[in-house]
């Protein structure tokens, strides 16, 4: 092949599969929340598949587990530390009063 070929053509790199930080032998349940912290957010959110390196199935697991806590309260739907420090601060106004 010429050189003006080869520049054309990407290199192959060799893919190596991860393994996903959930085991096989881990049950993925709605009381077992020190499994699902790691999948949480700072603020309470779910993070993507991308980020967690979940399979599909297991992605879909830890969603529906994380939805059945925070109905049941072993989860809280926000994490409102920040808005909570934000208020310690505000102070009410008074009201006016027209007498």
């Amino acid at each position: 092949m010429d050189k003006s070929k080869r520049s054309f053509l990407k290199a192959k790199r060799p893919f190596r599969r991860r393994l996903p930080p959930i085991q096989s032998g881990d049950r993925i349940d709605y009381r077992n929340i020190s499994l699902m912290n790691p999948f949480l957010s700072e603020q309470g959110k779910i993070l993507s598949r991308r980020t967690t390196k979940l399979t599909l199935k297991q992605q879909r697991l830890i969603t529906i587990a994380i939805k059945q806590a925070r109905i049941l309260s072993l989860l809280p739907f926000r994490n409102n530390e920040k808005q909570f420090e934000r208020a310690k601060g505000f102070r009410k106004k008074k009201k006016k009063t027209y007498s």
